[in-house]
């Protein structure tokens, strides 16, 4: 790989594996993220995906192999240290607090404090809840007020609230844990839009999901994991949404099962 290529790369994992125990959940697995690509990491229940991700965001240490990021070994102790370097990582639950208001969510744990009487540090929530509204409508979503609790918005709007807030705190790589699994079609759309806008803005995404027909509509390359293995990684120019969903597991499993359902029925 010439140093041009290396440098291409924001993100990378070359040939990683994880054990725990006697357990095999990734092996030899690499996965190379271009800067303002969006790559989709694809595969079953079951796959490696939620092992993969948690040795993205820095839970996990790989047991083999490398991790890089911007060309330079990483050995990350935990999400935090992760998340220093710019990569940031929105799981389903969203870690978000139904009860709180979009504003107190937007910037849990990075409150902006101001001094009563010179002195005494208070939270300043007056400039949290503008921020968080100007924020927000940057990417397009747009709050009936920053006081109102998460719980009152739909699925996609939260989701969409959970990836501004990592992208206004200095995301570089935004790692997506099956953002539509639970969302119906609008709301699916508009995180993908999202997405969209995460790639214009020159940020680098991985999506993880199951779901090959919104991994293909918004996705430039595709890595298919399979019982902890990579199937390989390919453009989108040179691979189809039929080839994606056959490598992945069940793909050929439920052609062979129609296959033999119509043999029977001609019989």
């Amino acid at each position: 790989m010439s140093i041009q290529a290396k440098n291409d790369y924001i993100l990378q994992l070359e040939t990683v594996s994880k054990f725990f125990g006697t357990v095999i959940s990734l092996k030899d697995v690499t996965l190379r993220l271009r800067r303002g690509e969006v790559h989709c990491l694809l595969g079953d229940n079951g796959a490696g995906k939620s092992t993969l991700i948690k040795t993205l965001a820095g839970v996990h240490r790989p047991s083999e192999g490398r991790y890089l990021v911007e060309g330079e070994p990483v050995c990350f102790k935990s999400p935090r240290e992760a998340l220093d370097c710019g990569i940031a990582t929105v799981y389903q639950d969203l870690a978000l607090v139904p009860l709180m208001s979009v504003a107190r969510n937007f910037f849990a744990g990075r409150e902006p404090i101001s001094k009563l009487f010179g002195v005494i540090p208070v939270l300043d929530m007056q400039r949290a809840a503008s921020i968080a509204v100007e924020k927000l409508a940057e990417m397009g979503i747009f709050v009936r007020s920053p006081h109102q609790p998460v719980g009152t918005m739909s699925g996609g709007e939260r989701q969409c609230l959970a990836i501004a807030r990592a992208i206004h705190f200095g995301a570089k790589v935004l790692i997506l844990d099956e953002p539509t699994a639970a969302l119906g079609v609008k709301q699916s759309c508009k995180v993908l839009k999202l997405i969209h806008t995460a790639r214009e803005r020159g940020i680098s995404v991985i999506f993880i999901t199951h779901n090959v027909h919104h991994a293909y509509a918004i996705g430039d390359c595709f890595t298919v994991l399979n019982r902890g293995q990579s199937m390989g990684t390919f453009a989108k120019s040179k691979i189809s949404k039929e080839e994606v969903l056959d490598m992945m597991a069940g793909g050929t499993e439920i052609q062979s099962l129609v296959d033999e359902l119509e043999g029977r029925e001609a019989a």
